[in-house]
């Protein structure tokens, strides 16, 4: 049927879309569009290997990082503004996005990164699968804002190796105001323990080896470029303008409830874009102090399995182009 997209996992259905918490109920395959502004076909807006994320993502050739267009949760400050809202990209067939997994195995990136994918879980599990058949080996990154359905990405199983996460909120008042989803903790933290079942413990090739220690440096492990996850969970979160008491929740809950079997990335990278110069609560970037203030206090916690981030990563020249390139 027209209205259905069938893998060995689930049957999706696209003409009554409830991928994603919104449950929006779209009939997509009808040219219209979801909360997440995008129809069933598949639209991406870029690539190609991505320097900028973890080290043991990254690495030394770079992560093959497929950037898709719209999003479920469009907060307000995104960097990827243009494409979260469907401003750019590309429309391609389930045939290309496998084409462009292989490709991107092909130029020795370490992972394909599958960024704000959320919308088009069942294409994805579709075209990985024919990806797979046809040679793909590397792994599997799930990069999301966090705000995902349990029974959605139990779909996912044996097809995701590494779960990327963002953990943003805990407050319900910031999520509602940023991002339009009072109850984006309760989602999120739930969607972080199917993917904490799903992939267990941090695995690296080769092993990593060292103390765990926060010590001010991009990485706070030994886990250098030859260093790499193969399988595991990575939580984000973004230190946001005087949202210092929400950070400091959502580290004792992620160290209260995984201790050292995820990875925390704490992140400044925060950059007030042009769609934020009205809202003055965002219209600043976060001082050292500040996010100094958040590493002791992880420190403090007992946190040792995080990547923090050095001075000078809030710039827009961290956003990359989202041109097609490779699309």
């Amino acid at each position: 049927m027209a209205n259905r997209i069938l893998n060995s996992n689930r049957d999706f259905n696209m003409s009554d879309c409830t991928l994603c918490p919104r449950e929006c109920h779209a009939d997509r395959t009808a040219a219209k569009t979801g909360y997440c502004g995008q129809s069933v076909h598949l639209t991406a807006a870029r690539a190609a290997l991505h320097f900028w994320e973890e080290p043991c993502l990254s690495g030394k050739n770079g992560s093959g990082a497929v950037f898709f267009s719209g999003c479920n949760m469009r907060c307000i400050f995104c960097q990827n503004y243009h494409i979260a809202h469907g401003q750019s990209g590309k429309e391609i067939t389930v045939e290309r996005l496998a084409e462009i997994f292989l490709e991107l195995q092909a130029k020795e990136a370490h992972n394909i990164n599958l960024v704000t994918p959320t919308h088009y879980i069942p294409q994805i599990i579709t075209a990985l699968q024919k990806a797979k058949n046809a040679g793909l080996t590397i792994p599997i990154v799930y990069n999301t804002s966090g705000y995902e359905k349990v029974d959605t990405l139990k779909s996912l199983e044996g097809l995701v190796d590494i779960y990327l996460p963002d953990l943003k909120y805990h407050d319900s008042a910031l999520s509602r105001k940023y991002s339009n989803a009072p109850d984006y903790f309760k989602v999120a933290s739930a969607a972080i323990e199917e993917m904490f079942r799903q992939a267990g413990a941090p695995v690296f090739d080769p092993p990593v080896v060292g103390e765990n220690l926060v010590d001010g440096e991009v990485s706070p492990r030994d886990i250098s470029e030859t260093s790499l996850m193969k399988k595991g969970v990575i939580v984000r979160h973004l230190l946001l303008p005087d949202c210092a008491e929400d950070s400091r929740y959502i580290l004792r809950y992620l160290y209260k409830t995984y201790g050292d079997s995820i990875y925390i990335s704490i992140m400044n990278q925060y950059t007030p874009l042009p769609q934020v110069s009205g809202i003055p609560s965002l219209n600043r970037r976060i001082t050292d102090e500040e996010y100094d203030a958040l590493i002791d206090y992880a420190i403090s916690l007992g946190i040792e399995n995080a990547f923090i981030q050095e001075g000078g990563t809030s710039s827009e020249s961290f956003i990359p182009a989202f041109d097609c390139e490779g699309v």
